[in-house]
């Protein structure tokens, strides 16, 4: 007996000796589904292909996202895993690196390599692509920069095009429930709920979340700030040239899931186009058997509508009402808000001369073309650049910022108006997109070589202000110039300028009254 029991505590003793333990490893950490094992990357841990959801293929195609199964063992998370299956755009600011799938709901984490004494704030980041491509591997989204400095940082993957944002009537039967329609932002929420269940065991604060995202990501910030399913689920939110998803600010209104003209409408009659009829479980089986081309083509960045790609739609549950229509009532989280845009930000629309452009302001056409073109010397392009970025991006986040500051929310409002060093003078100020190497401080990923001491300065100063922001609701602190918090007494901002940071008043301010007055009368 005395032998029998000494073999069964030394194999106890040897199973215990070759089961990893996060204590003695700060590359393993276990959450909720089993063991991961991270890669040191200088001075921080990454954590890549983490599964925050079960793969949405075969049955789970257009469902809410559902629980990732749990493994046993340590599994390697050491490679980026799938992106979200899209139609490839050459030029994209930020190409997806890795393979594109169906099987994509994973997030990568980035924390510092050595331990902290207290919780650390979490920056979790959401991608933009117009919610058509778009994804976690691009090297320019890598989050090392943000743990080196004190941040868990986490980016996660949701589904884009048809993928993403698809309703039909035999789909909307299932699951009561369920959120149906929107699922690129159930994505987005379960990977929310994720970061609150795990982040602990990383070293991250889950009641210090912020959210934050560019374009269309931007956008998934202003829907999660208004949803009620993600109340809760974050505490500052960051929004980097969102635009806003429906509303009169909008490039496009938002659809209803159901009724005339809705998505499901889309939905059968993009249906109806591959053969498949009805509106019942058949139906419904038929489109989930669409090979994965099929149901991708005719979906990407830049295109045309598609047929059966409604975008975000008024689900009832997961969105009540776009977003801007949620501000006006107050219905949004009220949590601490910096957002703005950039000075040559995206924008677009109908007109093809001066005549024309000016012409859409109605009696404020003479006005408008004093504020956009006074000398009558400039291009007709870069003029609507500038009146369709300001309808679209710019004069959006500063009504954005106006409405969080009525609110009593802290407010922070910026433009960025930076150009690299090397694309001056043919490019001097910002494109869309292009502050986020700046903000990441990534500059290795997209300017590479022929990067500046200048440009270096203004990375690592927006990117502070970024992570400071992350940590207190307040960009400010560190000896950097003060970013004065915005009201809709004297709207000031900060101006990411190629002669630095500038605080003060909008020096744009008449030309986006007259954009905001536009607005307003579309509304009437």
């Amino acid at each position: 007996m005395r032998v029998l029991a000494f073999a069964m505590l030394a194999l106890a003793l040897a199973g215990c000796a070759s089961t990893p333990r996060p204590a003695d490893d700060p590359t393993l950490v276990r959450i909720d589904t089993g063991l991961l094992h991270g890669a040191r990357e200088g001075e921080t841990i990454a954590f890549r292909g983490v599964p925050f959801a079960a793969p949405p293929v075969g049955d789970l195609r257009w469902r809410a996202p559902q629980p990732a199964a749990a493994w046993e063992g340590v599994r390697e998370a050491t490679a980026d895993a799938n992106d979200c299956s899209q139609l490839p755009f050459a030029q994209d600011a930020a190409p997806v690196r890795a393979p594109t799938s169906e099987d994509c709901l994973y997030l990568n984490v980035w924390r510092p390599a050595a331990p902290s004494a207290s919780p650390l704030p979490v920056m979790v980041w959401i991608y933009g692509g117009g919610l058509t491509i778009g994804g976690i591997s691009p090297a320019v989204y890598g989050g090392a920069a943000f743990a080196r400095d004190g941040v868990v940082f986490v980016s996660m993957n949701y589904r884009v095009g048809r993928f993403g944002f698809f309703a039909h009537p035999a789909l909307s039967g299932e699951h009561p429930d369920e959120v149906h329609g929107n699922y690129g932002y159930a994505d987005q929420i379960a990977a929310l709920q994720w970061v609150q269940r795990n982040i602990a065991a990383f070293g991250g604060d889950p009641g210090n979340v912020s959210i934050f995202g560019e374009s269309a990501g931007g956008g998934s910030v202003a829907v999660m700030m208004t949803s009620p399913l993600a109340r809760g689920l974050f505490h500052k939110a960051m929004l980097q040239s969102a635009g806003l998803p429906g509303g009169r600010r909008a490039a496009f209104p938002m659809r209803r899931l159901s009724g005339a003209a809705s998505g499901e409408a889309m939905g059968l009659e993009y249906a109806r186009s591959l053969g498949i009829a009805g509106e019942g479980a058949d139906a419904a089986a038929a489109l989930r058997a669409l090979p994965g081309d099929v149901v991708r083509a005719g979906v990407g960045f830049f295109m045309p509508p598609a047929l059966g790609a409604p975008g975000p739609m008024v689900d009832g549950k997961l969105i009540i009402d776009d977003a801007e229509t949620v501000f006006a009532a107050g219905g949004q989280a009220m949590v601490p808000t910096l957002i703005g845009a950039n000075d040559l930000d995206i924008g677009f629309g109908p007109a093809q001369d001066k005549a024309a452009l000016f012409a859409t302001f109605g009696a404020d056409a003479g006005r408008a073309r004093a504020l956009y073109d006074p000398t009558g010397a400039a291009d007709f392009r870069s003029v609507a650049q500038g009146v369709y970025a300001d309808r679209l991006m710019v004069e959006p986040a500063r009504h954005v910022a106006d409405v969080m500051a009525n609110a009593g929310q802290p407010a922070f409002h910026y433009r960025f108006s930076y150009a690299a060093e090397s694309l001056r003078p043919g490019v001097n100020g910002a494109v869309h997109a292009s502050e986020i190497p700046y903000v990441f401080d990534t500059l290795d990923a997209s300017l590479g070589t022929a990067q500046t001491q200048a440009d270096r300065d203004i990375a690592a100063t927006a990117h502070a202000y970024w992570i400071a922001f992350a940590r207190s609701g307040d960009p400010n602190g560190g000896g950097r110039l003060i970013w004065p918090r915005h009201t809709t007494q004297d709207r000031q901002l900060m101006n990411f300028t190629n002669a630095g940071p500038v605080a003060g008043a909008d020096p744009w301010q008449a030309r986006l009254d007259l954009t905001a007055a536009l607005a307003e009368r579309a509304g009437q």
